[in-house]
This record gives structure tokens, C-alpha cells and sequence, in this order.
């Protein structure tokens, strides 16, 4: 009986330390794929040509309100329309991006 109970715990023991391992490795994870896609505000001058373009012909209508841009020269556009606000991601060629 003394064996099982000492098996018992081992195996619990050995299960907890596991589940701890992984969620650290998920904390980490995360944590590494927020730090690449920081975005920094720029100014509606610094948005290449083909970029304003593309929210003209896809979202007509629409007022660019910010716009920030990654390491990757990727865009992070807010745009409204009326009382509604959406955020748009593209590429410096001015393909959208789906996040």
C-alpha cells in the first residue's frame, strides 16, 4: 500500500511540473510575437502612395484617422466611417493584410 501511495505521488508530482513547463513556454511565446509587431504612430505623409490608394479604393468613404507602421513596413490604419472604426493592416505595397 505504502508503494502505491509514494507511485501515486511521483506521477502527480511529475504531471504538475509538466503542466508548469508549458504554461511558461505559452507566456513566452506570446510575449515574443507582441514584441515583432509593435507598431509606432507616423503621420498620414509618411503612408506610401499605394497604401493610400488601396483604403481609397477599398473602404470608400472613409477618413484615415491614424497610422502606424512595424519593423516589417507594415501599416496599421484606423479609418472611420461615420460612427463606425476599423482597423486595416497592409503591406508597403498596399495589399491587405488579414490579422
Amino acid at each position: 500500500m505504502k508503494k502505491l501511495i509514494l507511485f501515486a505521488t511521483i506521477i502527480l508530482g511529475a504531471i504538475s511540473v509538466h503542466a508548469v513547463n508549458t504554461t511558461t513556454q505559452q507566456v513566452l511565446i506570446n510575449q515574443s510575437v507582441n514584441a515583432q509587431e509593435e507598431f509606432t504612430e507616423v503621420s498620414s505623409d509618411a503612408i506610401p502612395a499605394a497604401v493610400k490608394s488601396t483604403i481609397e479604393k477599398s473602404f470608400p468613404g472613409t477618413k484615415l484617422e491614424k497610422a502606424y507602421k512595424n519593423e516589417k513596413n507594415e501599416y496599421k490604419l484606423e479609418i472611420a466611417k461615420d460612427d463606425k472604426k476599423f482597423t486595416v493592416f497592409t503591406d508597403a505595397s498596399g495589399n491587405i493584410i488579414k490579422k
